[in-house]
């Protein structure tokens, strides 16, 4: 559904969650209107301080989203938590409102669900379902789910299936950073310290691997040559990054800049694109290059008339242009356009690690979006890095981009990992 983002439920929305999962299962037959379980799926506020309670938003004229799905995730150990083990979240109380239905809320939810367990460090995830929710099951088994018959449970006379989802492994952040290299690179106490002149987060940042005999004396240093540059103090705060850094940096006045999932895919069974893209001015050719050409970078920086500055602006888009062909250049890499009778109209990046292919820099104009454009880039990037020897992908999207998260998810992509971006005030 166009709009619809999901969140963690704040204020009106939780009680607003609780009505409509009540309302949800009542229109499914699943509890009855005089069975107590309805009052503990109206119950949404003691949810919310037990376990995570999600919500679907969908905006409404008058600027106030509207609750149109929920599902909390709930630890080990909590009362919500029915069969999970150590380790385990729980997904329970999925609902979505009967009127919004069919329009992938659902997916949406579950896809999000799996995003803040990983984030959370959950070594699983699992749920339990009737035989009945056959489109429950098969959104599970689409999502990577597996059934454990021998976990399988039950009550008097209704038995529950158990589903459980395990993350997959994540490249890493040194995989991660060989697709994306800065300009230059100093070391301060084995932290790679990135420097390019300020284009991107990824290459102009702290990747914190190991700890320092002293955190604090390698922040310090960490902070002068930032300043010396004069950029920001930014840190990535990761697997890999010393335990309690996090905090460490909070304490410095470093706030959370933004979150990013990691999502992966085996390369095998990719399906290739077929028949002719179509945009609205017609059918779209995609081309596949070692290097970006100038068009190509335009495209990615969102902005052609940087292109035809002239005096000192002209004199600092280049020196931009040849910062991105620098770090761009850094990998093994091969740059897509997508282009119809009006031109370019679209653009992603393939850099090879190992054996890892990471997709990068999708953007499609905005006269061509809505299209399949977005998808057919994506699945031919996917299948130039596999005719190249590559056999697992990954790509990093904003945590509270649902909008692409939805995309790749319905591309096979699963989130491994989750990592936060902190910057000095």
């Amino acid at each position: 559904m166009t709009g619809v983002v999901v969140r963690v439920a704040v204020g009106p929305q939780v009680a607003d969650a609780g009505a409509l999962t009540a309302e949800a299962y009542l229109a499914d037959r699943l509890v009855d209107a005089t069975d107590s379980y309805a009052d503990e799926l109206r119950d949404a506020e003691h949810r919310a301080r037990e376990a995570t309670l999600l919500v679907a938003l969908l905006p409404t004229d008058d600027g106030e989203p509207v609750v149109v799905g929920t599902v909390t995730l709930a630890p080990y150990g909590t009362s919500y938590a029915e069969i999970a083990e150590p380790g385990e979240l729980e997904i329970r109380m999925l609902a979505v409102a009967p009127e919004a239905r069919r329009r992938g809320i659902a997916e949406l939810l579950v896809s999000a669900a799996l995003r803040e367990a990983v984030a959370g460090g959950a070594r699983r995830v699992v749920l339990s379902t009737l035989d009945s929710m056959e489109v429950a099951q098969r959104l599970y088994k689409r999502l990577g789910f597996v059934a454990v018959p021998e976990r399988d449970w039950g009550h008097v006379e209704v038995h529950l299936r158990v589903h459980t989802w395990t993350p997959p492994d994540a490249p890493g952040a040194l995989v991660e950073s060989a697709t994306w290299p800065p300009a230059r690179v100093v070391d301060v106490d084995g932290w790679r310290v990135g420097l390019s002149g300020g284009l991107t987060r990824r290459a102009n940042s702290v990747l914190p691997l190991g700890a320092p005999a002293d955190v604090t004396a390698a922040l310090d240093r960490v902070e002068e040559l930032y300043a010396r540059e004069g950029q920001p103090s930014i840190v990535r705060v990761c697997r890999a990054s010393p335990r309690g850094l996090d905090d460490l940096l909070a304490l410095r006045d470093y706030a959370v800049a933004s979150r990013t999932d990691v999502l992966v895919r085996e390369l095998d069974g990719i399906e290739t694109p077929h028949g002719t893209v179509h945009t609205g001015a017609g059918p779209v050719r995609l081309a596949v290059a070692d290097r970006p050409d100038d068009a190509w970078l335009t495209a990615w920086s969102g902005s052609k008339a940087r292109l035809h500055a002239t005096g000192a602006a002209a004199e600092a888009d280049e020196t931009s242009l040849r910062l991105a062909r620098t770090v761009l250049g850094g990998a093994p890499a091969i740059y897509l356009t997508a282009t119809d009778p009006t031109g370019l109209v679209g653009v992603i990046r393939a850099a090879f690690a190992e054996d890892w292919v990471a997709l990068s820099c999708l953007v499609v104009a905005a006269a061509a979006r809505r299209r399949g454009l977005g998808r057919a880039l994506t699945l031919r990037a996917l299948d130039e890095a596999a005719q190249r020897g590559a056999r697992k992908a990954f790509l990093q999207v904003e945590a509270e981009n649902t909008g692409a998260g939805s995309l790749y998810s319905g591309l096979g992509f699963q989130p491994a990992e989750r990592y936060v971006y902190r910057e000095r005030r």
